[in-house]
């Protein structure tokens, strides 16, 4: 066996401090990378003009959502990060016609990621940042510690068998054959993954077989269950977690908590725009919308 040491991430890794669909909460990214940046809905724009308070998120939309995120992550999204997507753009919309209506689009008619900011610009003008006190601020590092604290690491390898999809009694026997004195003449790939989290573990490989695998005596080969297939595991060490201490990360908790109250008085203020509009959606737009891309993907 050949050892080779893999340095990409686990199949399916992900931020292990984070759900893989978790990037449209990040602070502005929510409505301008994803929004004004990617969605040039521009043609759309002007179809309900007949009643400028209507808003209607149709089949276009999700189309439209869906390729953006197709391209970013080689995928379509689920129902729940269509919605998410949804939301994206239709708060764009409404800060596109709140700009629209306070006359923003001087000199940028028919750009709409322009006139998103300079209305979304005029909203961060008027945030104001609540008093800060080091109560507050352990409130909030208490309650978002996960973001903070150290997580447990794991070394482990993986031997590979030729197989695509191996049997228990091939994995089973793999793992003998490594494990006696013989293992040496054993033909089979081997990866290597180093100071893995165990959510990053989890969203490789599910937690089911996260648990099996952390629950492994280091140093011995092991036949784990991993949904219709098996695989032949190994934990070489690990780190213990370790709990972030405030005092030591208080800048950087100061910082976070503006950012977070800001993006809730941001997010405030969208919301009280688009209570001005009827917002309405014409389905099955989703639905349609993710089947057909799930279909296309197959194909």
């Amino acid at each position: 066996m050949s050892p080779a040491s893999d340095t990409r991430p686990a199949p399916g890794a992900a931020n292990a401090r984070a759900p893989a669909w978790s990037w449209w909460r990040e602070p502005l990214l929510h409505f301008l990378l994803i929004g004004a940046a990617l969605f040039g809905l521009d043609t759309w724009v002007n179809r309900d003009q007949d009643d400028p308070r209507l808003i209607v998120i149709d089949a276009a939309v999700d189309q439209e959502a869906i390729q953006v995120f197709r391209e970013a992550r080689g995928r379509a999204p689920n129902a729940e990060e269509l919605y998410a997507l949804r939301r994206v753009w239709l708060d764009n919309e409404v800060l596109y016609r709140e700009g629209i209506a306070m006359q923003m689009d001087q000199g940028d008619r028919a750009i709409r990621d322009r006139v998103i900011f300079k209305a979304l610009s005029s909203i961060n003008a008027g945030l104001k940042r609540p008093p800060m006190t080091d109560e507050a601020l352990r409130a909030w590092f208490d309650k978002n510690r996960a973001k903070y604290d150290e997580p447990a690491r794991f070394d482990f390898s993986e031997a590979v068998l030729p197989e695509a999809q191996p049997t228990e009694a091939q994995a089973a026997a793999l793992a003998t054959q490594l494990n006696s004195s013989a293992s040496g003449d054993v033909q089979a790939g081997l990866r290597v993954f180093k100071g893995r989290p165990q959510g990053n573990i989890v969203q490789s490989y599910g937690r089911a077989f996260a648990d099996a695998l952390v629950a492994l005596a280091p140093g011995e080969w092991k036949a784990l269950r991993h949904g219709d297939t098996w695989r032949v595991m190994r934990v070489e060490g690990g780190t213990p977690p370790r709990a972030a201490q405030f005092d030591a990360l208080r800048e950087t908790v100061a910082q976070d908590w503006t950012d977070a109250v800001l993006a809730e008085q941001r997010a405030a203020a969208v919301k009280t725009m688009a209570m001005k509009y009827t917002v309405t959606t014409r389905e099955p737009a989703a639905a349609t919308a993710v089947a057909a891309a799930s279909a296309a993907a197959t194909r």
